[in-house]
């Protein structure tokens, strides 16, 4: 399937309604600026050691927009999982709830190694688990707690393959389509391949073309 560069929400306009079986993404949501300017995320600190401008930011003032798209693309009776931070859970949640959305639960994925920080160093991210009309998980014995270790020396804020897999078993079939916006290091992408669904997706970062296509031609 086709990889696009271009901006989310206007990638997502050009989908037709509901053609979409299943969604995941990670945004670079504002608060990774944060933790980028005050150095307690060095993976996405820019640096001539780094050599790297990774991605730009995308503001919380967008986020209804987004949300907006991701729900008319998204089938009838679908799901829609959305990593962030404790901060940007808080912006998401009622913005998925106004365009439509039931918000479930955050899903924990628990990294196994520590994190940078200085206050209860974190080791663990959420996962916003929202649902599009009503549609049962595959597996409901699932805990609610996923544990993969995080991707080291990889792309910043890079997901484990294993871990996309979990989210995608659960909330799909073979052959149905599942996208992501801001595909990053493109584990959702290769999760999806590698359980034979069909797949595309989106971002706007030349440096996560170059990190997917690396790891094609890898076959990782």
């Amino acid at each position: 399937m086709q990889v696009y560069k271009d901006d989310a929400v206007n990638w997502l306009s050009t989908l037709a309604d509901e053609s979409v079986d299943l969604l995941i993404t990670d945004p670079p949501y504002e608060s990774l600026e944060k933790h980028r300017k005050i150095g307690t995320t060095t993976r996405l600190k820019v640096s001539k050691a780094s050599s790297n401008e990774w991605f730009g930011i995308f503001s919380n003032d967008r986020f209804e927009s987004l949300l907006t798209e991701i729900y008319r693309v998204l089938k009838k009776n679908s799901h829609f999982y959305l990593f962030c931070d404790q901060e940007t859970m808080f912006v998401i949640k009622p913005i998925a709830e106004k365009v439509g959305f039931k918000f479930w639960k955050p899903i924990i994925w628990d990294k196994v190694c520590i994190g940078m920080g200085y206050h209860y160093r974190a080791r663990h991210e959420y996962i916003l688990f929202f649902e599009k009309g009503k549609k049962k998980l595959n597996n409901l014995a699932t805990p609610d707690i996923l544990e993969y270790k995080r991707v080291f020396r990889g792309y910043p804020t890079e997901k484990p393959v294993p871990l996309m897999e979990t989210l995608i078993a659960q909330s799909s079939v073979k052959g149905e389509l599942v996208i992501d916006p801001f595909f990053g290091s493109g584990a959702t992408l290769v999760a999806a391949q590698n359980l034979e669904r069909r797949y595309s997706g989106c971002d706007l970062s030349e440096s996560a073309h170059q990190h997917y296509q690396n790891r094609i031609l890898e076959k990782r």
